[in-house]
């Protein structure tokens, strides 16, 4: 699939998502939030991948956030960056998602790495929430996954004044999961990335279904329950029963299920 804003590629059981806007801070635009989107439904859709690495065009910038240039002036959807799409595509994904954070990750690119399950960082990477110095915020995603990482009074710290913070400040927070030499970032995140690809697919799915549940509810239940669990129900001896009983017009035999 071509993309404008974005780049894929594959290396055996790894998929890297590369933000690729690096002359503008790799930022969103609504072309680039949409992209995201549906590489990572196209990454889901397939099982040649079992990981998905997302990382910044260029050494300078992961992500510096967004732009809502040629948008419709709506405060309704029409006019409203659509970064959510991003972000609940990777809750979606059944796959383990992790962020190469090459550079500044700030406003809406800290968030994207947040939002990510594992982010493993260059030594000289920048994270930063600069929403309230702009006039925005990040009300949800932005919040609540960012508190769980760091905690209450960190986070808010970080939307309130607006601090920038160095990789090994983001590390100490618990901001990221690992920190390593600019020109070893690459290699440690292929590391990493092959290290979760040796785990079981459907055990990782399975949990990162649970970890979701926990803020979203019902979308994180419906994930195990719909997406887990009915295909082998659906090929259990009940199951099959009930169908059978069903189409022919009687009633199931209890005594072939249930055990």
């Amino acid at each position: 699939m071509h993309y404008d804003t974005i780049l894929y590629h594959e290396d055996g059981p790894i998929g890297t998502l590369t933000l690729n806007r690096p002359e503008d801070g790799n930022m969103f635009t609504k072309a680039m939030c949409l992209e995201i989107r549906d590489c990572i439904e196209a990454v889901r859709c397939e099982t040649r991948t079992r990981v998905l690495v997302i990382t910044g065009a260029g050494d300078r910038f992961f992500c510096a956030g967004g732009r809502k240039d040629g948008m419709e002036d709506s405060l309704l959807y029409a006019g409203v960056l659509p970064t959510l799409e991003m972000y609940d595509a990777i809750e979606r994904l059944q796959k383990p998602v992790i962020a190469s954070v090459n550079g500044y990750a700030v406003g809406g690119g800290n968030v994207l790495q947040v939002v990510c399950d594992l982010s493993i960082a260059k030594q000289s990477a920048v994270f930063r929430q600069v929403g309230p110095m702009v006039g925005s915020f990040d009300a949800g995603y932005g919040t609540w996954y960012l508190e769980d990482l760091v905690g209450k009074r960190r986070a808010k710290e970080m939307w309130f004044l607006n601090d920038k913070l160095s990789a090994e400040q983001a590390l100490a927070y618990g901001l990221v999961n690992k920190v390593v030499p600019d020109a070893e970032l690459e290699a440690a995140t292929r590391e990493m990335a092959l290290q979760v690809a040796e785990r079981g697919a459907y055990a990782l799915a399975a949990l990162k279904a649970a970890f979701t549940a926990r803020h979203n509810g019902v979308a994180g239940l419906a994930r195990v329950s719909h997406d887990l669990l009915l295909r082998p129900y659906l090929d259990s001896a009940e199951a099959h029963e009930l169908k059978e009983a069903f189409a022919a017009k009687r009633k199931p035999n209890p005594d072939t299920f249930g055990h």
